[in-house]
């Protein structure tokens, strides 16, 4: 599989021609696959071909140094002259044979790229980040087979491309890959052609932007302007929401772990729990999107600050993680820091358990504060539920109801004594524990 993912992030894609597309009784030389060439017409297309793009080959370089940290790339696919060939000079004028053996080597990527696994291109025309993380999200339905090693698939993103000729030399190296293109364009033209390139060279596609924004366009009414976001026409690119999110992050990176407590009165969320459950990991990534978050730790032993129960506590939100999870992530940090082993109860299983018991007490005397379990759980998912908490609680409202006009009267007062009871129920088992 390394060997594979090497061949392919070292080949040299070649420049496309600078017309958009090839007539339909014309040929290309670089259309997947190649056809097998006998020496004399493999030199006559080497003196025939362009120099192959520098920023492609910059992708291709960054990429195989991603892989090779990564993965650990074997030495002598790296070592060898014929899959590396920034390591050697190529001469001027090479013979007939050199250039057969360029052109067999183009030709190998796909088979190269069928040993490191699929290939699946995001191409986007600004930072690629909805490309991204709708294939990240897709990917997640495929887990079972990811993670048993059973098909192996490795992800590019190749994002700033705003003109066609860069264009099509990434749909020309995806079809020597054998790549899947998945693009998000915005201009419906750059659309169009990476549709009718991908239909040329015969490369699986699909545009992830366009049903979506013509779902949107049908809905309200109006036509989509069509301008990519990193466009320097588009007018009032630094928004509020941008300056919003700048400010939330600088808020929140100040208000890390406890400090400046008179000033959690200015926080959108306040985060409270024990140390290593991921309060600053999750605030970061609350305040890239727009709000101002500060995370209080507990400490046993440490009062928490008096501010804290002086705001709003419809804002706070306590974090809980399963007591061995708890202590792998301490030992692990315990070890990082080089005081793994030394007289420290930091990551000893009987402390650990005490921390937690402290801090459910706590948590215990402040009903109105969520508990929300972390174990196991990502950053986003932990964020989703805050989010969606907070959004409940600042717009007064909750999960859609049961409409009296829909339900029955009888079911629906049914279901609320059941609310009602479970509210109460959960009242006296607080106070109990």
């Amino acid at each position: 599989m390394i060997e594979g993912a090497t061949a392919v992030a070292a080949a040299p894609p070649q420049r496309m021609p600078r017309a958009p597309f090839p007539g339909p009784g014309e040929s290309d030389p670089d259309s997947a696959p190649p056809p097998p060439q006998r020496p004399d017409e493999a030199a006559a297309a080497s003196s025939a071909a362009l120099r192959a793009s520098p920023q492609l080959k910059r992708w291709s370089r960054g990429r195989a140094l991603r892989l090779g940290r990564r993965l650990g790339m074997d030495r002598e696919a790296l070592a060898s002259p014929t899959e590396t060939p920034e390591a050697k000079p190529q001469p001027p004028s090479p013979p007939p044979e050199e250039a057969a053996a360029a052109e067999d080597d183009g030709g190998g990527v796909c088979a190269a790229a069928e040993r490191a696994g699929k290939a699946i291109y995001m191409v986007s025309d600004g930072t690629g980040w909805t490309a991204e993380h709708s294939v990240s999200a897709a990917l997640g339905q495929f887990e079972h087979c990811l993670f048993d090693r059973g098909c192996v698939v490795s992800t590019h993103l190749f994002n700033g491309i705003n003109n066609i000729d860069t264009l099509l030399e990434v749909i020309k190296q995806a079809a020597k890959e054998g790549a899947l293109v998945l693009y998000t364009l915005a201009d419906p033209s750059m659309a169009e052609s990476a549709k009718k390139a991908c239909d040329f060279f015969g490369v699986p596609s699909t545009d992830v932007l366009r049903p979506t924004v013509d779902a949107i366009a049908s809905h309200i009414g109006v036509a989509p302007s069509g301008i990519p976001r990193s466009s320097p026409s588009r007018q009032g690119q630094l928004t509020e929401d941008y300056f919003r999110r700048i400010d939330a992050i600088d808020f929140t990176i100040k208000q890390d772990d406890g400090a400046q407590p008179q000033n959690l009165n200015r926080a959108d969320i306040v985060l409270v729990g024990v140390s290593r459950t991921g309060k600053t990991p999750l605030s970061i990534y609350l305040a890239q999107k727009g709000y101002k978050v500060a995370n209080v730790p507990i400490v046993m032993g440490v009062d928490l600050p008096k501010p804290l129960f002086e705001i709003n506590q419809d804002k706070i939100f306590a974090l809980t993680i399963n007591p061995v999870v708890l202590q792998a992530i301490r030992r692990a940090r315990a070890k990082s820091l080089g005081f793994y082993g030394h007289r420290s109860n930091y990551a000893e299983m009987e402390h650990v358990r005490q921390e937690l018991n402290h801090a459910n007490q706590i948590f215990a005397h402040n009903p109105v504060w969520p508990v929300i379990e972390v174990t196991g759980k990502a950053i986003e998912e932990t964020a989703a539920v805050i989010v969606r908490i907070h959004h409940d609680r600042k717009m007064k409202c909750s999960m859609p109801r049961i409409s009296k006009r829909v339900a029955p009267l009888l079911v629906y007062d049914y279901l609320s004594e059941m609310v009602n009871t479970r509210v109460e129920y959960q009242k006296v088992f607080s106070r109990e524990v």
